[in-house]
């Protein structure tokens, strides 16, 4: 995909990707990362298919090489405001708009828009298909793991280090036991009955 593009004349290539967006608390973090022509990382995939070990590893590998690297996240209340769907595209706005230099394309994973002015292809499974997303994938998930991590220090009772906001049992019956935090998704569903 991407060698196809420069061939296009599309030189400064960017990948976007984003974390979060399942979680019952914390926010949706988008990343875009714009990385050299010649760059190839191994072992460089899908976040989900990555030990955090892994991905730590890379997400330093990934900056180290990159061009540039923008990041967006939209906080909980935002997301319950909007709905995830567009907190998620405005995630992906913020971080698309954070790099500098700008792209000249942008290679989004998914199959909606974030109606970014740049020129754009949707790829659903991006995170599996194309390198520069991959490399996304990987920057947003540790971005995000980090920012749950701090809230687990701050909240240690709902244990946001080990399950990251996701639903969980466990997650779940912390949830019923100490009631909503600061810090949830209060319209989604497994939170919203405890509102």
């Amino acid at each position: 995909m991407e060698s196809c593009l420069r061939a296009a004349g599309y030189h400064l290539l960017a990948g976007v990707d984003e974390a979060g967006r399942g979680s019952l608390a914390g926010p949706v973090v988008a990343a875009a990362v714009i990385l050299p022509p010649t760059c190839a990382i191994k072992g460089v995939d899908d976040s989900k298919a990555l030990s955090a070990q892994q991905r730590e590893r890379l997400d330093l590998a990934i900056m180290s090489e990159a061009v540039a690297v923008g990041f967006g996240v939209v906080q909980e209340e935002v997301i319950d405001a909007l709905n995830i769907l567009q907190a998620t595209m405005l995630a992906m706005r913020r971080a698309i708009e954070a790099l500098n230099p700008p792209p000249g394309f942008v290679l989004i994973d998914g199959d909606q828009s974030p109606r970014c002015a740049i020129p754009h292809r949707l790829i659903p499974s991006g995170d599996r298909l194309c390198f520069s997303i991959s490399a996304a994938s990987i920057l947003a998930k540790v971005a995000r793991d980090r920012i749950m991590r701090a809230y687990d220090l701050a909240l240690p009772h709902y244990g946001f280090g080990r399950h990251k906001g996701y639903g969980t049992s466990e997650h779940l019956s912390t949830i019923a036991r100490f009631g909503v935090s600061p810090i949830h998704r209060k319209s989604f569903k497994g939170v919203r009955e405890y509102v």
